[in-house]
């Protein structure tokens, strides 16, 4: 059977785009292969080292989005990276044998370093967290790593090293292959990608009255000035909404074209469509983060699973470098 690792930081709750865009295959992939979920709480720490406050509780709410998506923590191990420390040891000895270059070479390490202002990013954790990366997916010997091409660099980066250990050390790890998400593009409140950092986000969980505030907000087309004016609906973030969530939207884009229905009339009619969706995602949601105690359990079980395949993986890696 195929393994599967995937990760999230925990840095907060979870939006929709993070639903479509990693959960559902989440959901897949528990039916079809060995699944280990994890809360990359080490990586916050790469860029959020200042305030750690947080990091324990965003994954209990974390995990609760999780759950309330239907990810199943009885099909798939659920766990914390710092609640397996094999991770540290792996990172610790990967990290002696990869190249600086490899590393200073990342796209996204210098992406975000010219974007990044806010924070002092000048750690080895943030230039070495490809590394750490790649820690936790060889430490499970995954063969799939769900992501999104932005993230194509790292993999192979990890795909890289393993080859460089092996080469030193005997054939001990497999290079994992990544499986690009499908998901449906999930545009934020304002018309950029959806995202925590642009406050432009609907939680899942949200409430009615949060959701009618959201999409009362919601940028429509500029030159829609009057219900006949004729739409275009193809750069309008309520069209987009309706496009995911409704199974009308090629009529609802007839309409809009031919100016037979206003902006808000459509905002009305997706409000009532995002909270048919969003109410027993509510109601899930809502028992579960009442439970932390449940949710705690859940960690901590998949914590010891995690750890009982990391210490094997651990063992031959010693064993391989006469350790």
């Amino acid at each position: 059977m195929s393994k599967v690792l995937s990760g999230m930081r925990p840095t907060g709750r979870l939006h929709l785009g993070h639903y479509f865009g990693v959960l559902m295959n989440w959901v897949k992939f528990q039916n079809e292969c060995e699944c280990y979920y994890m809360s990359a709480d080490w990586h916050v720490l790469t860029t959020s080292y200042v305030d750690t406050s947080a990091v324990n509780e965003n994954t209990l709410e974390m995990v609760a989005d999780w759950i309330t998506a239907g990810v199943d923590p009885e099909k798939s191990v659920f766990f914390k990276q710092s609640g397996v420390l094999y991770h540290s040891e792996l990172f610790l000895i990967l990290s002696m044998i990869t190249p600086l270059s490899w590393l200073q070479r990342c796209p996204t390490y210098k992406e975000q370093i010219s974007q990044i202002k806010n924070k002092d990013l000048s750690n080895y954790g943030f230039l070495g967290y490809p590394i750490l990366m790649s820690a936790d997916i060889l430490l499970y010997k995954a063969n799939i790593v769900p992501i999104g091409e932005d993230q194509l660099s790292h993999l192979e980066l990890t795909r890289k090293i393993a080859r460089r250990f092996n080469n030193f050390y005997g054939d001990t790890f497999i290079e994992p292959k990544e499986e690009l998400t499908k998901a449906a593009s999930v545009p934020g409140l304002d018309g950029r990608k959806m995202s925590k950092s642009y406050g432009n986000s609907i939680l899942l969980g949200e409430s009615d009255d949060i959701l009618r505030d959201k999409v009362k907000s919601m940028f429509t087309d500029p030159l829609k000035i009057k219900t006949a004016d004729p739409g275009h609906p193809c750069g309008c973030v309520v069209f987009a909404f309706h496009e995911i969530f409704g199974i009308e939207y090629k009529n609802r884009e007839e309409e809009c074209k031919a100016g037979a229905i206003g902006c808000m009339s459509c905002k009305k009619q997706l409000m009532e469509m995002l909270s048919e969706f969003m109410k027993p995602l509510t109601e899930k949601r809502k028992d579960l983060i009442a439970d932390k105690a449940y949710l705690e359990k859940i960690v901590e079980a998949g914590c010891r699973k995690a750890a009982e395949i990391a210490q094997q993986t651990m063992e031959e890696i010693r064993k391989a470098m006469k350790f």
